[in-house]
């Protein structure tokens, strides 16, 4: 089936079609002899592949082949009669399995809501109603007369079916609709939905900087552009996107609004469904394949207003895009690490480009990639250099920890302070980000240290539930009553967690509430929508966490962030280490101060000296300048194109030796360079080795030519089952 020989014209038409598989080409099929109607491209078909059956889709419909006619196998059904992917969406998932460099087969299905990749027609666009039956019509007004709750909802429905939530809402209960089921004079049924597209109530009044932004977003809404929303924590970006939003919603179109965190979405989604009387759907990993079904055929359909949804939702068919929102674009979660790697931002930027509409990207930290694209006139940048209403930026100050005695990673200046805020009512954020009670447990006498067995990593101590488990892995084990190596039972925790800080501050501040925030305890799609409703009462309470806090998350009442230690990232072996401690830094102190009571961030650092630690008490964009300059210094992104084709299996050599035999048989032209292969940055993970081979260039054009020739010896190349590769085009993850 695979292409590779002279064209022979082959009757009747031929159904060329992508095979969800590992191969980078297209497959032939002759068209179902059960087919009833014409097939058109983009529509889904049941084809062999192998010794089973698969779903496919049809890329193109041609007289002939490469394959011999006698070979040619025939597709077994044809699913769609129109098909369920837009023009304009596969003409997205195109460009992204072309420009990642991946099997269009395995990113095609990524246009289709869960059932229909599993073969199934699109879920109907229907909710629960009650009718009256024939019954029910015939009786008298005022009917049942001792049931003067029936007898209400038997007039409510004189005048048609109703959906059943909205009779619940009105105060008609389960036990009134089923009594009257029980007398057979209501019956379920099914109601179309439709969408009502109006503002619940005029925006709030936007400032100087905010208008500017909203207005020249509105003015473009017909056409392609990118606008770079850099606004200071706690600025009004929200705002700005939802008067976007309702000029689009006016023209009867739809905006599409992707946010890196699950964690994010119950806070946006209540602010969106408060402004807008219209359809406003969420999509993310926590729903139901059920729920995203109908999210999924309510947004093809033109039924959902705006759409919210992480970073798969770049790639869910609309009727009628009229705008599309990225906020916090500089976050990592945007990146897929895994299988199809690609970037949600960059997508949704081609995605707005194919669909002639403007995006919108918004962030206090903006990426250099867009930083460097607004410099370049490529975006349209907005400033927000103010906050929104009475909020105001909070001080900076740094302590030097150099030299002191710490509890539990806390200074005692920063004890004294965190004491001042609880005593005067105000609410407290203190950041770690290193999860558990300590990094590792080692032997006082002999030094042996909780090493993971499949990890180059340690085990990090947990004290709730007791425990050694591995953040990379998942490995987990009992910690030891005695040393594995020398018996000794002088065994002592190094470094500091989230759990430890947590049980110092309990036992310090017992009259106050310590809350732990990281992914040991939100656990559930409940629990940030919870803990944001637990301290809207304002009451004093001591919040201590990972990087979870700093995900745009609003906390009215925190007037104090304090920082253990700003210096994990500060020398980072990954290039974008500066940049993500800067931005992971500005972005957790900016949930200080933001209604009206004056916030502090205290910053705990042993290189107060150190030029970006310096930067810290000045706006984010002045630092950007001397990291774009090291950036073009060595040549890479933005300033550079880069690429990874990285491997693991489970014999290092093997790795190493396959990478090595692809990287020689490529000659890299003037301006690239192929540098490996060389172990990743932690080699064994899982048990299994990973080396890789980096690729650079001067343009993504020479870098695209460079790895497709890697990628066709790689797939020519002979190995084991047991090892496996991937490639990795404008990496997140570090080198």
């Amino acid at each position: 089936m695979s292409q590779n020989k002279a064209k022979t014209p082959v009757e009747p038409a031929i159904w060329r079609c992508a095979v969800s598989s590992p191969l980078r080409r297209t497959f032939d099929y002759l068209p179902s002899e059960v087919c009833h109607g014409a097939a058109k491209p983009g529509a889904r078909v049941i084809v062999p592949f192998g010794n089973r059956s698969v779903t496919a889709v049809i890329l193109s419909i041609t007289a002939e082949s490469s394959v011999e006619p006698e070979k040619l196998k025939a597709a077994t059904a044809l699913l769609d009669e129109q098909p369920l992917y837009t023009d304009t969406q596969r003409a997205l998932l195109s460009w992204a399995a072309d420009y990642y460099q991946h099997p269009l087969g395995e990113v095609l299905p990524l246009g289709l809501s869960p059932r229909e990749r599993r073969g199934q027609t699109e879920r109907a666009l229907t909710e629960t109603g009650v009718r009256l039956t024939a019954r029910g019509q015939g009786l008298p007004d005022s009917a049942p007369h001792r049931a003067p709750k029936q007898a209400a909802l038997i007039s409510r429905l004189r005048s048609g079916p109703l959906p059943l939530a909205e009779l619940k809402a009105d105060g008609f209960s389960p036990a009134v609709i089923r009594a009257l089921k029980d007398h057979a004079l209501v019956e379920d049924c099914e109601l179309a939905t439709k969408a009502a597209w109006k503002t619940r109530f005029p925006p709030l009044r936007a400032n100087a900087e905010q208008q500017s932004a909203i207005d020249q977003i509105v003015a473009g809404a017909e056409t392609f552009s990118v606008h770079l929303l850099y606004g200071v924590t706690g600025s009004g970006k929200t705002e700005v996107y939802l008067q976007s939003v309702a000029d689009c919603l006016s023209r009867s179109r739809q905006a599409l609004v992707l946010l890196p965190e699950i964690a994010l979405t119950p806070q946006t989604l209540a602010r969106f469904e408060s402004r807008f009387e219209a359809p406003v759907i969420a999509l993310h990993s926590g729903m139901g394949d059920a729920e995203r079904d109908r999210a999924w055929a309510a947004a093809r359909r033109g039924h959902a207003a705006v759409i919210l949804g992480t970073r798969s939702s770049v790639f869910v068919p609309l009727l009628n895009p009229g705008l599309i929102i990225v906020d916090e674009e500089h976050d990592a979660a945007y990146a897929q690490q895994d299988g199809f790697r690609y970037s949600a931002r960059d997508v949704a930027i081609k995605r707005a480009q194919l669909e002639h509409c403007p995006v919108v990207l918004g962030s206090a930290t903006p990426s250099l990639e867009s930083w460097h694209n607004a410099e370049l006139g490529r975006f349209q940048r907005h400033s927000l250099t103010q906050r929104a209403g009475a909020g105001t930026l909070p001080a900076l100050r740094q302590i030097d920890i150099s030299g002191l005695e710490l509890s539990a990673g806390l200074s005692p200046e920063l004890l004294n302070n965190i004491e001042t805020a609880l005593e005067q009512r105000h609410q407290v954020l203190v950041f770690l980000n290193r999860r558990g009670f300590a990094n590792a447990l080692l032997c006082h006498d002999c030094g042996w240290s909780s090493d993971c067995a499949d990890c180059d990593a340690r085990m990090t101590l947990h004290k709730t539930p007791p425990g050694l488990h591995c953040h990379h892995c998942g490995r987990r084990s009992a910690v030891p009553r005695q040393c594995p190596r020398c018996q000794s039972r002088r065994l002592i925790g190094t470094g500091i967690g989230t759990q430890q800080t947590e049980t110092f501050l309990a036992e310090r501040f017992n009259d106050f509430p310590v809350i732990r925030i990281d992914s040991d305890t939100m656990t559930s799609r409940q629990s940030m929508p919870d803990l944001i409703e637990q301290l809207g009462n304002g009451d004093p309470v001591l919040m201590i966490g990972t990087q979870m806090l700093s995900k745009g998350h609003h906390f009215p009442h925190v007037t104090l962030v304090a920082v253990i230690d700003a210096d994990g990232l500060l020398f980072s072996p990954d290039f974008r280490g500066e940049e993500r401690l800067l931005q992971l830094l500005t972005q957790v102190g900016g949930r200080a101060g933001r209604d009206g009571t004056p916030g502090e961030v205290l910053i705990q650092t042993r290189h107060p000296d150190h030029p970006l630690m310096k930067h810290l008490d000045k706006p984010y964009h002045t630092a950007l300048p001397a990291l774009l300059s090291q950036r073009s210094q060595a040549g890479l992104p933005p300033h550079g194109a880069l690429a990874v084709i990285r491997c693991d299996s489970q014999d290092r050599q093997e790795g190493l030796g396959f990478l090595s035999r692809i990287r020689n048989g490529v000659t890299a032209p003037r301006g690239a360079q192929i540098i490996g292969p060389l172990s990743a940055a932690m080699a064994r993970r899982k048990n299994r080795y990973r080396s890789q081979l980096v690729v650079s260039a001067a343009s993504r054009s020479m870098l695209a030519k460079v790895v497709a020739d890697l990628i066709a010896l790689a797939e020519a190349a002979r190995h084991s089952h047991r090892l496996s590769w991937s490639v990795d085009i404008d990496p997140y993850e570090s080198l």
